[in-house]
């Protein structure tokens, strides 16, 4: 019985941790107050723009709008961990990547 009761409390345990997703799909936050937002291909760029990019369940790029800093450039992004995006320019590959983390959820 002792057993049991062991193995019913884990299992709870376990299934009322919260879901980590193993993809780049969310919103993203920077130490600097900037985010952004991906869903699927589409994204809602630090300045507020909707856009398509070319979505990978690791991986994100997209061309810089025209009315924000850096326009024309691809931004390349990599999901190292649940919580950690990197980002870089395209053609900047020895620059230190930009470290995003998940955004925390927001208290109203």
């Amino acid at each position: 019985m002792r057993i049991l009761k062991s193995f019913v409390f884990g299992a709870a345990l376990f299934l009322s941790a919260p879901a980590l997703a193993d993809a780049i799909d969310g919103d993203w936050c920077h130490s600097d107050g900037r985010h952004f937002q991906i869903v699927g291909p589409q994204i809602v760029t630090p300045k507020g723009q909707r856009i398509a990019g070319n979505y990978g369940r690791h991986d994100f790029n997209y061309v810089v709008p025209a009315a924000e800093p850096d326009a024309g450039q691809t931004v390349d992004m990599r999901l190292i961990n649940d919580q950690t995006v990197h980002l870089r320019l395209s053609g900047n590959a020895a620059a230190e990547p930009q470290v995003w983390r998940r955004c925390t959820p927001r208290v109203s």
